[in-house]
């Protein structure tokens, strides 16, 4: 697999605003927030989407999720609730193919997956 953007950012050669990051993931503030906090979680090792991941190295899941938490923690929403969300291939909306976890929060989010029609 070639070099992606996150790669790249978890190297320090594209800036982001880092939030927390460990031996095993790196935290930082979505560039297009969808929330009031809205940061991306990312394995430092690449994984293609969620399904690779849970599948290769559930133990680095599970530091995905640990992070996930530190970051609610972190960011003053523990108590008053927030989301995770992993997008999983390009039909549900993942654009860099590199595993990540969107930590939302900071003001209600309403229902989730609500479709009319």
């Amino acid at each position: 697999m070639s070099e992606d953007l996150f790669e790249r950012v978890i190297r320090g050669e594209v800036p982001a605003d880092v939030v927390f990051q460990d031996e095993t993931t790196f935290a930082f503030r979505d560039i297009r927030p969808q929330a009031r906090v809205h940061v991306l979680v990312v394995p430092r090792q690449r994984y293609r989407n969620l399904a690779e991941l849970a599948a290769g190295d559930p133990q680095l899941l599970s530091d995905v999720v640990a992070t996930a938490r530190r970051v609610a923690e972190l960011e003053g929403i523990l108590e008053s609730g927030y989301r995770v969300v992993f997008n999983t291939d390009a039909d549900a909306g993942q654009t860099v193919f590199h595993v990540h976890a969107h930590v939302l929060g900071g003001e209600p989010l309403g229902f989730f997956g609500a479709h009319e029609g």
